[in-house]
């Protein structure tokens, strides 16, 4: 098993514990549907990551979904593996079926929530122990969710952490549900939801505003000792904190260990991105085919003296073989020198010089980068003019 696992309660801040939710929230992403092998690769594949925690699925759903998550516990990997159900006895017996380590129970918890479940707090606060002490039964570790923390008024959600602290949790999931938080709300509320009991916090992160990563690390600077993310930041609607940007954000704070290893990061981006038919967007930070690609001439130069000068970190930390460059509109002598060395052509700095403007006006026109055998089509060009003019 993964030796870091312990009790959550006592995990050091700098060292946080991260939860892939892939495999429940990511799936829950529409249009999305793993197969058992896919599944079970994805696992794998987290588990060789370091991952610490797997939430591997819902098996309130269906008989299938039961098979699927008892076929992973079946691997024993070396990390904790938890299942999801709702405040319900019939989802916590089902879910013990399934043999996982753990389990997360997820409780409505906002008015707006509790409104539509004609539900009130007085009834979570009685669930809590009832639901925390049938799981006691089956499983090692109980963690407890409150859905929609975030619209949810400070007291009713310290009400809850306590309840739940002296019920025995191990763990209390805060989550975003709807993703309306900022870092700076977190960084203030963190701090007083932990002092309403001693118990380890998790942050759940949704991306409908495009702060989810933001606010997972933000959690962690705010006192979070566990975040939950996903692969790609596959979820519902805009999806959630991805696993990728926080590993690498975590790895360059320079305060928190990251115990993730980022060099497997794109093999397994890769494998959710195929699985999940979602694709990676050129821009996506980390994974995207433009994360490490070079046009601005004032980048390049830079970059073929120092390659940190434009870039956070090398792209071998995260298993790119390296940075390249392009030729488009504001391309440098620079960069034309390095492009048509490697197609074999060795030009001085005055003829790279000499290929700005054609090139340019070329990339401009297109709209897209050149290619090599255009820029060097365009060298030819510029030879034999220089020799007409000669």
């Amino acid at each position: 098993m993964n030796t870091r696992k312990q009790s959550d309660r006592s995990h050091p801040r700098s060292s946080p514990w991260i939860i892939d939710t892939t495999l429940r929230d990511g799936e829950q992403a529409p249009g999305v549907a793993f197969t058992p092998g896919e599944k079970k690769a994805i696992a794998s594949a987290l588990a060789g990551c370091r991952v610490d925690e797997l939430e591997i699925g819902y098996p309130a759903i269906n008989s299938e979904e039961r098979t699927s998550i008892s076929d992973i516990a079946r691997l024993h990997l070396p990390l904790r593996l938890t299942s999801w159900a709702r405040a319900r006895e019939s989802d916590i017996e089902q879910a013990a079926r399934c043999a996982t380590e753990g389990i997360h129970i997820s409780f409505p918890l906002s008015e707006l929530y509790l409104h539509l479940m004609q539900k009130d707090i007085a009834w979570v606060l009685r669930q809590v122990p009832a639901m925390i002490g049938i799981a006691r039964k089956h499983f090692d570790f109980v963690s407890i969710g409150a859905q929609d923390a975030t619209r949810t008024p400070a007291k009713t959600l310290q009400a809850f952490i306590l309840t739940a602290w002296r019920s025995g949790a191990d763990r209390v999931r805060i989550a975003d549900t709807v993703g309306i938080s900022t870092p700076v709300q977190l960084m203030q509320t963190i701090p007083d939801l932990k002092s309403a009991a001693p118990v380890t916090l998790e942050f759940h992160a949704h991306n409908d505003l495009g702060m989810a990563t933001a606010n997972a690390f933000s959690a962690i600077e705010a006192g979070c000792e566990a975040v939950s993310v996903s692969v790609n930041g596959l979820g519902e609607r805009a999806g959630n904190a991805a696993l990728e940007e926080l590993a690498l954000a975590l790895k360059l704070s320079g305060h928190h260990e990251c115990h993730i290893r980022t060099d497997l990061l794109g093999d397994l981006c890769n494998l959710v991105a195929q699985a999940s038919g979602r694709t990676i967007e050129p821009q996506k930070p980390i994974t995207g085919s433009a994360a490490f690609l070079h046009e601005s001439g004032i980048h390049c130069n830079a970059l073929m003296k120092n390659p940190l000068s434009y870039q956070p970190f090398l792209p071998q930390e995260v298993g790119r073989a390296s940075f390249d460059f392009v030729i488009g509109k504001h391309s440098g002598s620079a960069a034309i020198q390095h492009i048509l060395a490697s197609n074999g052509i060795t030009v001085n700095r005055s003829e790279a010089s000499g290929l700005l403007d054609p090139v340019r006006r070329a990339a401009g026109s297109s709209k897209r980068n050149l290619t090599a055998e255009e820029v060097t089509t365009l060298y030819h060009q510029y030879i034999r003019n220089k020799k007409e003019r000669q």
